[in-house]
């Protein structure tokens, strides 16, 4: 396969974008995926586990394009709207420290929040990753488990 540079350092990308390159390239949640994966290193397989623990787990191009256009009002930097999107505040507490001075800019922070809500989906959950859990001791796999004597 030959990689080809399209547009050299074309900018920041949102947690999704990297997530789904790296499901592009073959990765997943296979656990025999490190031995069979010629096209996926070591450290892209750790990215991967971290990013599907995050919000980019549940995005998807349609919720984080809307939520991208729906901010342009809000008159916010691009590097401010990619941080929401990889954070997904749900509180003002949790966007305040994303937004550079916002007190003096005027930012609608509940609009913002609403916003968020609205379009982008909900943080995977607890549940979820006890799901996964359970599965993957169910293939064989043995839960590291303390014994004391």
């Amino acid at each position: 396969m030959k990689n080809i540079i399209v547009k050299a350092n074309a900018g920041a990308l949102t947690n999704f974008e990297v997530l789904d390159l790296l499901n592009s390239r073959g990765a997943s949640k296979d656990t025999t995926r490190v031995i069979a994966s010629e096209t996926v290193s070591r450290s892209e397989y750790k990215v991967y586990d971290y990013l599907m623990e995050t919000a980019a787990s549940t995005q998807t191009r349609e919720s984080v394009t809307k939520f991208s256009d729906k901010c342009k009002g809000f008159k916010l930097a691009k590097a401010e709207i990619l941080n929401i999107i990889n954070l997904r505040p749900s509180s003002d507490v949790e966007l305040t420290p994303i937004l550079e001075k916002p007190d003096e800019r005027e930012i609608d922070i509940e609009g913002i929040l609403a916003l968020v809500q609205e379009l982008l989906p909900p943080l995977p959950t607890v549940e979820a990753h006890k799901e996964n859990e359970q599965e993957e001791t169910e293939d064989g796999e043995q839960p590291n488990m303390e014994t004391s004597v």
